[in-house]
């Protein structure tokens, strides 16, 4: 089954040299990469384009989004890739970091795992000066999250076939037919909607064949807590609480 990875970006030029790094070193290296981007102004999708062109990285291709959002850029680069054959969909960010048996692992879960949506584990990086103290909260906030997200009202319908599951945008996989069964991402800015709870709502209402999966594991990054600190970033995702008014971090 084709497996295609789905990058948003915007303006990473700077940071992106390890993601693209670790998606290269994947072990199941059968798959292909589609970078979105979002209307960069600092040369990310040539920067890709070069590094995938030095790389021999056939499977790689970058495509533009003008319209502003991660929700946008990811559903634009979700459909692009089952246009072009697609089974297997993943996604994570331009900041993120793939553990080397990331895409392995999601296919493994897509395809003998009787699932249809997975959502992966995410670690702090441990690259970007952010102490163990503070990846260690952070970690344990990913969990508290996910359990106040069982409760939250807008989580909570009967027309949903089963429980909350948190899927982060940066780790999450979907079988092609699921994804557009279930409408997509919507195509939302960041700060107006967090699309990945939105995409897993959705998929709510369609199946109960998702779950969460640790060793489908991403290293997320930490710029947000070092720049608004981590009260801020958890109200920032405690539907956007925290908003300020500028929400790029770069």
């Amino acid at each position: 089954m084709t497996l295609t990875v789905v990058v948003p970006v915007f303006d990473e030029a700077a940071g992106i040299g390890p993601a693209l790094e670790a998606l290269a070193a994947q072990h199941d290296a059968d798959f292909d990469v589609v970078f979105v981007d979002n209307g960069s102004r600092d040369g990310s999708g040539d920067l890709i384009r070069a590094f995938a062109a030095d790389r021999g990285l056939t499977r790689w291709r970058v495509i533009d989004e003008p319209e502003k959002g991660t929700g946008a850029a990811a559903d634009t680069g979700m459909r692009a890739a089952i246009a072009a054959g697609a089974t297997l969909l993943a996604r994570t960010d331009a900041d993120c970091l793939p553990r080397a048996d990331w895409t392995a692992a999601v296919r493994r879960a897509l395809t003998t795992g009787g699932l249809r949506l997975v959502g992966g584990e995410l670690v702090p990086r441990r690259d970007e000066g952010v102490g163990w103290p503070t990846r260690m909260l952070l970690r344990g906030a990913v969990h508290l999250a996910e359990a106040f997200g069982r409760v939250r009202a807008g989580n909570r319908s009967p027309d949903y076939l089963g429980p909350y599951l948190m899927a982060a945008g940066c780790n999450v996989g979907i079988t092609a037919e699921l994804y557009l069964a279930a409408g997509g991402f919507p195509r939302t800015r960041i700060e107006d909607l967090h699309e990945d709870r939105a995409l897993v709502n959705a998929v709510r209402r369609v199946t109960r064949a998702y779950a969460r999966r640790s060793d489908v594991v991403v290293f997320g990054s930490s710029r947000r807590v070092r720049a608004w600190g981590l009260k801020n970033t958890l109200l920032w995702y405690k539907d956007h609480a925290y908003r300020p008014e500028h929400v790029d971090i770069r």
